[in-house]
């Protein structure tokens, strides 16, 4: 429809179904057939190209990584310092970018970023290429992709969307920051250092439930065919969420990465906030607007989790992560013991809609406004 409203796209001439179809398609449960989505991913890399070329994102110092990638790596090496003189350099780092996040993401990845977040086309391909630096998706993704006949292809498609998912979160979050300014190389020094030790420690910085969970879905990708180091890799990928929160907390009050991590996931065991997060992603989606909700529940639980551990951090000194979390957890407060009264409740239920998500997160809210005092 937005390919349409901006005359871009003719449905009757490309076979597209119309909207009547589409329905009714929906019905049977019944989507897109390959060849149509490959037509709009195709339209899709078009938009995104001209919007990206008439953008400053060419010009990022950063991506012209992008434009020595383009060539073979024999005039890589020779001609490194010719290439950037390349007439064609700018058009060529558009199409790197524009197919790194087509290919890997979705025809209509830019666009819901863009909804989501009412910021530019080039903003989104600069955060975008942030958070595929900071966790290294290129070698996740050559690594999945080296397993081709060798394990499932339903399995692959697991461990991409495992990917997709994060790099969507770390997207959104990077989009969402106060005084937006992405700087691409500024960013990935910035992050990726705390990445690394969060990755590197999470089997000290996890509780038992969360350290299971870790456990058991590494065994699964083991099971599944995948190799130790990559099975590693996966099951580290859920718990990086919250990575870019963590570092932030941890340079403002000048602790360790793995320090507040501890307390993070300390709080979030009590809290049981992963449990509430798997209740967001399970909310059905019906429309546009249902997908922007269930994003800003999304947001807004992280966003009150980074408060309340800022503020643990802010009253406990420099007592260690263990005893911040056991002593808030064990104080005489009401609103503390409401609101893990509050989500016992919501836990014995079967399901969770929108209405009942939106009254645990804004409970959380309170939470952490009643912290901060």
């Amino acid at each position: 429809r937005t390919l349409e409203s901006q005359s871009l796209l003719d449905r009757h001439l490309e076979f597209l179904p119309s909207d009547a179809e589409i329905s009714e398609r929906k019905a049977r449960g019944l989507r897109l057939t390959r060849p149509e989505l490959s037509i709009l991913l195709s339209y899709a890399k078009i938009v995104i190209y001209d919007q990206l070329l008439d953008s400053d994102v060419p010009e990022d110092p950063y991506l012209s990584n992008e434009l020595l990638r383009y060539f073979p790596e024999p005039l890589r090496e020779r001609f490194a310092e010719h290439a950037q003189r390349h007439r064609l350099k700018r058009e060529i780092i558009a199409t790197a970018v524009t197919n790194s996040i087509v290919n890997r993401m979705g025809s209509t990845f830019m666009l819901r970023m863009q909804e989501d977040t009412g910021e530019t086309p080039a903003a989104v391909a600069k955060a975008f290429t942030i958070a595929r630096e900071i966790i290294d998706a290129r070698g996740l993704w050559a690594a999945i992709d080296q397993l081709d006949l060798e394990v499932p292809e339903g399995t692959q498609i697991d461990a991409l969307l495992l990917i997709w998912g994060l790099l969507r979160g770390l997207t959104r979050w990077l989009l969402g920051r106060p005084g937006l300014r992405l700087d691409i190389a500024e960013a990935v020094d910035r992050y990726l250092p705390g990445v690394q030790e969060l990755r590197g420690n999470l089997g000290s910085i996890l509780g038992s439930d969360d350290r299971d969970a870790w456990a058991e879905d590494r065994a699964r990708w083991l099971d599944m065919g995948f190799s130790q180091e990559l099975a590693e890799q996966l099951s580290s990928l859920p718990f990086l969420m919250s990575a870019l929160d963590i570092i932030e907390v941890s340079q403002s009050h000048g602790r360790s990465v793995t320090e507040v991590a501890k307390v993070f996931f300390g709080l979030g065991e009590e809290l049981h906030i992963h449990w509430l997060l798997q209740r967001i992603e399970e909310l059905p989606v019906e429309g546009r607007w249902h997908a922007h909700a269930r994003g800003v529940l999304r947001d807004e639980l992280q966003l009150q989790q980074s408060a309340l551990v800022s503020q643990l951090l802010a009253d406990g000194g420099k007592s260690k992560a263990e005893k911040l979390v056991a002593d808030w957890v064990a104080k005489d407060d009401n609103a503390l013991r409401f609101t893990l009264n509050m989500f016992a409740d919501m836990r014995n239920q079967r399901a969770m809609d929108f209405p009942t998500v939106s009254v645990a997160v804004r409970r959380l809210a309170q939470l952490a406004a009643a912290a901060k005092g």
